[in-house]
């Protein structure tokens, strides 16, 4: 992934294309910042990683995505039309590097097979039935909307 993100800042590049390429050095940016962070854990102890995985990578592209739709929700509101469409366009090019993603019917189906294969019973059940989802479908899924079908499901 990380090859690929770097072949796409040379091709952005070479062809000329700033707003691809600030888009692309703002994920590169990212990227480099969560393999800093992965360095230590929590209590300042060195974990022995220097990169983060490509699993990592995908859920970071995936908030930096749902970070974006946000923004665009309020520039709307705020009737900065402008900025709206700056941010879809940066969604565009992030979601280049994120796998297809999975269609509501597939994430339904997804959700329902967690919850059984998890024997979740309840609401209660939401925070593993979601992390058993992440572990499995990083990149490939929606989680805001996988949350609301698990919610309905679990009720």
């Amino acid at each position: 992934m990380r090859d690929q993100l770097n072949a796409a800042i040379k091709d952005a590049m070479k062809s000329g294309q700033k707003a691809r390429l600030l888009t692309l050095r703002l994920i590169n940016a990212a990227i480099k910042d969560r393999d800093i962070a992965a360095r230590v854990d929590e209590k300042g102890a060195a974990t022995g990683k220097d990169r983060v995985e490509d699993q990592d990578i995908l859920a970071l592209l995936q908030k930096m995505i749902k970070q974006r739709r946000d923004s665009i929700a309020s520039y709307q509101t705020g009737g900065r039309e402008d900025l709206a469409e700056k941010e879809a366009a940066e969604i565009v090019i992030i979601e280049e590097f994120l796998p297809e993603q999975m269609d509501e019917a597939a994430t339904r189906e997804a959700v329902e097979k967690a919850i059984e294969e998890l024997g979740c019973g309840g609401l209660k059940d939401m925070g593993k039935t979601m992390a058993h989802l992440k572990e499995r479908y990083a990149g490939q899924m929606d989680f805001s909307k996988a949350s609301g079908i698990a919610k309905d499901a679990l009720k």
